[in-house]
């Protein structure tokens, strides 16, 4: 079968695509046929070595994918062979096929098509982890999200809204924040051409910001903290600027807030079984049609060069999918 393979840390254009054995299910494993397979902004960190989690060579890049059990192996009893199903496997998927634990299988209602049930895990799975669970969102409170357009940022647009939360969305570009907008904020903030810190002053008011979702880091961060709200919660996703920022604790004492960490994957791995009730509510949400999943593009598998490119030019709003 086809893999898309990293041998050594290296740019998009040296991934090298290979033919490599079929997988096998081993116990407790299925072996998934892939149809789509999503990327993420660290599956450009991962192959160039700059991610906390570095795989042994060759392996694949892409964590997320959807597609058909093909077999299954000894003590698997809660799917079966051609059943639909997405899962996220933390790298790996960028191939046509591979074996994984069964536990970590969802099943896809036939409402919802392969390209988009590909790239609801990570996300989506990020998000209403970090919104439910960590910060106990309740509805009516504000909630800002940085880097709003992309796709964990468009997710926390979406839950945000389900949740019932006033929906703040901040990104660098207008048409981000009309794309945003369409998807379910109430204000936008460019902060490209605006100042944060005065703009969530305006809209956040005397009472200031509840929650703030932020997967970008670098410079928006001790603005979005200065933001905050008595007892608000910040959310620490990622750093898609680059750069850690180095916070000024008197802020959190003065404000009375907290700081939280969101480590998705390690507690999805920890709690697989709550990790599936998460993921039932968002299936189901994106079959009813409250969670749009939004595809920015589809590549073919040969095209991961130019899919990364695209999401490490900050050009990408929702998700891309690879189609083996």
């Amino acid at each position: 079968m086809k893999a898309i393979l990293c041998r050594r840390f290296c740019s998009p254009e040296q991934l090298e695509l290979a033919d490599i054995a079929e997988p096998q299910a081993g116990p407790g494993e299925a072996v998934v046929r892939i149809k789509a397979a999503a990327l993420n902004f660290f599956d450009t960190l991962i192959i160039a070595g700059k991610y906390q989690h570095k795989p042994p060579f060759p392996f694949s890049p892409a964590a997320e994918f959807s597609g058909v059990v093909e077999s299954i192996g000894p003590g698997v009893s809660e799917i079966a062979p051609g059943d639909r199903v997405m899962g996220s496997i933390g790298w790996g998927a960028a191939r046509e096929a591979v074996a994984v634990p069964a536990r970590q299988l969802v099943k896809v209602p036939d409402e919802l098509d392969f390209d988009r049930a590909a790239g609801l895990t990570v996300t989506y799975g990020t998000t209403l982890y970090a919104l439910r669970l960590r910060a106990a969102l309740r509805p009516g409170e504000i909630l800002v999200v940085l880097g709003a357009s992309g796709g964990t940022g468009l997710a926390t647009v979406e839950i945000g809204r389900v949740m019932g939360a006033r929906v703040i969305a901040c990104a660098s570009s207008d048409e981000k924040l009309r794309f945003a907008r369409a998807h379910g904020a109430t204000d936008t903030v460019n902060y490209a051409t605006e100042d944060l810190r005065g703009a969530l002053r305006r809209l956040g008011g005397e009472r200031g910001i509840d929650v703030v979702y932020d997967p970008v880091g670098g410079p928006y961060t001790e603005a979005a903290v200065r933001s905050m709200a008595w007892d608000g919660r910040y959310l620490v996703i990622g750093f898609a600027a680059g750069e850690i920022p180095r916070l000024p604790l008197n802020l959190v004492l003065l404000k009375n807030c907290d700081i939280r960490g969101v480590a998705w994957g390690a507690w999805a791995r920890r709690e697989p079984d709550a990790q599936r009730d998460l993921m039932t509510d968002i299936v189901r949400w994106c079959a009813q049609g409250k969670l749009s999943a939004h595809v920015h593009a589809v590549y073919p598998l040969t095209q991961i060069a130019a899919a990364l490119h695209a999401i490490a030019d900050r050009k990408v709003m929702g998700k891309i999918v690879l189609r083996p």
